[in-house]
């Protein structure tokens, strides 16, 4: 079950990633271990909004981050296994 959550959960963040970036890339394209910052450029406004529609849609709430986990979390397999801890909490 684990494995299914933590796959429903990357294609979640894919997905929502894709749509933050100017570059529109195909979720598929986009590499877990690329900085998001330094690699693909989102801005510190564009990586709350990334990581709201990643919480919303995966059912986690956003309050389940402090800002350091926020600000630890600096590639799509961070936020990846960030919303996998907190999948299934009670919001």
């Amino acid at each position: 079950m684990q494995s299914d959550t933590r796959s429903m959960i990357e294609n979640v963040a894919r997905k929502n990633l894709a749509q933050v970036l100017e570059s529109g890339p195909a979720p598929d394209d986009l590499d877990l271990d690329t900085d998001l910052a330094d690699g693909y450029g989102l801005t510190s406004l564009n990586k709350v909004l990334f990581l709201m529609s990643a919480c919303d849609d995966a059912g986690v709430s956003l309050a389940s981050f402090t800002e350091p986990d926020v600000a630890g979390m600096t590639t799509l397999r961070d936020v990846t296994e960030a919303l996998t801890r907190h999948a299934g909490e009670v919001a």
